[in-house]
């Protein structure tokens, strides 16, 4: 690592700046990321998709760990070179390919380069897609190993929010019924260059075995969007498209509870009973 610029003399040399339209915000403290590295381990021979590299500051600790292949995603070109010097240090065992996250094949991904279905998704994830990018990870078919991301806090607190919180909704049911979910660190907002205007966190979910069929997990976002979405209503009313009181009977949920009300596994068997 000490053949390569720092990463603020990377920037310099080529000229970039974070940009607003891409929700870009740089970790440029290599202890920072360090750590980050460390709690979301370990990746010993393991694979690790990191998704918005920017200009590599998580890149380069995670190529310090023991991950036998790093590949990082990247939708703006602006970096394609910069994080291509990289590949001067540590050879074939990273990658950066231009694209957008939401639209990869993680699993055909793998599959092309001969690598273990099973990797690991390590990412300051840009703000403007963090949620939209999780959900494709928890719910699609191809199942990361772990993943450890930074959200902007309160989408952080969302996630494993427990029931009855004021946090407690859609992000958090869905997570916490197919990932063990937690939050290993805390970052203000003055780490980052630009400085966000919220303080973020990191998030480490780990997937369980005991996976609901994919038809369950369809309907878990269908009735999960109906309850929180009128969220103030009870049940009864808010899930009366999905068949109101006939299912909530057929899970045995009292029909009177309002959504933030009902712990994970009572919308698992309200999605079940929809099947």
């Amino acid at each position: 690592m000490t053949e390569l610029p720092t990463l603020r003399e990377s920037l310099e040399q080529h000229g970039l700046m974070a940009k607003k339209a891409f929700g870009q915000h740089f970790l440029l403290d290599l202890n920072i990321t360090r750590k980050i590295v460390r709690l979301g381990g370990p990746f010993d021979g393991d694979t690790v998709i990191e998704v918005g590299p920017g200009p590599g500051g998580l890149t380069r600790a995670l190529l310090e760990s023991e991950a036998a292949h790093v590949i990082a995603v990247e939708k703006d070109s602006r970096f394609l070179e910069l994080l291509g010097e990289l590949n001067e240090v540590f050879g074939d065992r990273f990658e950066v390919i231009e694209g957008d996250a939401l639209k990869v094949d993680e699993a055909q991904l793998l599959a092309d380069r001969k690598l273990s279905p099973q990797a690991h998704i390590v990412s300051n994830l840009p703000y403007n897609v963090g949620t939209p990018l999780l959900i494709k990870w928890l719910t699609g078919p191809w199942r990361p190993k772990s993943l450890t991301l930074m959200f902007q806090l309160e989408v952080a607190l969302r996630v494993v929010a427990p029931v009855g919180d004021d946090d407690y909704g859609r992000l958090s049911v869905i997570s916490q019924i197919l990932c063990d979910a937690s939050k290993i660190m805390d970052l203000p907002a003055r780490a980052f260059t630009p400085p966000p205007r919220v303080d973020s966190a990191v998030v480490r979910l780990i997937p369980k075995a005991d996976r609901p069929a994919p038809a369950v997990i369809k309907n878990l976002e269908k009735v999960t969007a109906a309850a929180f979405g009128q969220r103030r209503k009870m049940l009864r009313s808010s899930l009366k498209s999905l068949g109101g009181e006939v299912l909530l009977d057929k899970a045995a949920i009292d029909a009177t509870l309002r959504a933030e009300q009902v712990g994970p596994d009572g919308f698992l068997r309200l999605a079940t009973a929809l099947s």
